[in-house]
């Protein structure tokens, strides 16, 4: 996305990762960002003042109190930013703004602004393991402060561990994906008539047992359903989120019910369809599990080289199950993600399972395993299509939910 109009600061603290800071610099200018930066004292030791002025086009601010400014210099740039990113940002720079220490420019300016501020840690991995380092990144956390990184990998003190600052192009996307996500706003979703109603969302996987260490599951991240479910509860929405195995959390407004099996997410939506207005089924069940599941692992020198015969059989199917039972006043959305014929294959999965409406995921450019982003197809009972382009899932979820709220 251009990040045209966007006023970025970009602070640099004292770290030999500093000499990454002028290609990100780049980027966002390439990206149509306006970019002013503060160096510390000691970031000058380490890249000169005159390269950040060249890259940046703009003066660089490293003084509390230059001659050419009037004393309000820092509430100025305080006031200016739309975000504020800190790459290198030390451990001396952290354990700074969590303590509230305001003893140069960097520092007061961060005090000052109202921006959300973004950190991009780069130190000795046993600077950044230090419970001390640790509590003041959970602390800043805690204020929403957003950290990006770090990475691991060699060290300028010649050792390999965690502190590495990513690379500039791994924080220009995690910028860009700040201002995709920043563009979501709940008054998007105020006036749909979701006030009140009873919505299920299922999302991730499903897990089947081979034996006790082994499992046959399809391929999900979870991201596209949890952003479904708050969406519909930033649209008021009393929602049930019945997630699979993944790594995500969610908002504490929302109930969420964690399954592992098909089998177990059958039972969960069942348990709460009949009184829920709307079942959104963005979750990626398994379509088959194990005739028989081995009490004991199952050993690879007892198969000869010959392989274990696996026989499958199908699990449930959740929402033609549920279609069964739908009260007139009850919606079902269904997603499909096909690797050939998809609006085709979609439309008979509409039909087979008498869905209001099913979203088809798109395979063409990217798939949307564990990616931030998708594009899909939204298909409705008569069979009209409306693309939507790639886009952030949670703003697209917002998207998905402004259709699903009109769905008749």
């Amino acid at each position: 996305m251009s990040l045209k109009n966007k006023n970025i600061i970009i602070g640099i603290t004292g770290g030999i990762a500093a000499y990454k800071t002028p290609y990100l610099i780049r980027l966002l200018k390439q990206s149509g960002a306006e970019v002013r930066t503060i160096m510390t004292s000691a970031a000058t030791k380490f890249i000169t003042p005159l390269t950040i002025e060249t890259v940046s086009q703009n003066p660089i601010a490293c003084e509390m109190f230059p001659d050419r400014y009037a004393s309000t210099h820092h509430i100025d740039l305080a006031e200016w930013a739309d975000l504020f990113v800190i790459a290198p940002a030390t451990a001396n720079c952290i354990g700074k703004i969590a303590s509230g220490i305001c003893d140069d420019l960097l520092s007061t300016v961060i005090c000052a602004t109202k921006a959300p501020v973004m950190l991009a840690p780069a130190m000795n991995t046993q600077m950044y393991l230090n419970p001390i380092t640790q509590n003041n990144i959970e602390y800043l956390k805690s204020l929403d402060y957003i950290f990006v990184g770090p990475g691991s990998g060699e060290l300028a003190c010649e050792t390999t561990g965690v502190g590495r600052m990513l690379e500039p192009d791994e924080i220009y996307s995690e910028i860009e994906s700040f201002f995709r996500k920043k563009k979501v706003k709940k008054v998007d979703l105020a006036n749909l008539p979701l006030k009140n109603k009873k919505v299920i969302v299922t999302a991730g996987p499903c897990r089947e047992a081979i034996d006790p260490v082994r499992y046959i599951s399809n391929r999900s991240s979870g991201k596209m359903g949890y952003a479904l479910a708050e969406a519909a509860n930033d649209a008021g929405a009393e929602v049930i989120l019945i997630s699979g195995p993944v790594n995500l959390e969610t908002d504490a407004n929302i109930n969420l019910v964690r399954v592992e099996s098909t089998e177990q997410m059958y039972l969960a939506v069942k348990k709460y369809f009949k009184n829920a207005h709307y079942l959104i089924m963005a979750a990626a069940p398994a379509d088959f599990k194990a005739k028989k599941v081995a009490i004991q692992k199952i050993k690879k020198e007892k198969t000869n080289n010959s392989g274990q015969p696996l026989e499958l059989s199908p699990t449930v199917d959740i929402l033609s199950s549920l279609s069964k039972v739908k009260k007139p006043n009850q919606k079902l959305i269904g997603f499909a993600l096909e690797t050939e014929n998809g609006v085709k294959n979609a439309k008979a999965k509409l039909k087979a399972k008498k869905l209001d409406l099913i979203i088809l995921n798109s395979t063409e450019e990217a798939t949307p395993f564990d990616n931030d982003s998708n594009r899909v197809i939204i298909i409705n009972k008569q069979g009209r299509q409306e693309p939507l382009p790639r886009m952030d899932k949670k703003e697209l979820a917002v998207e998905l939910i402004k259709r699903i709220a009109k769905v008749k």
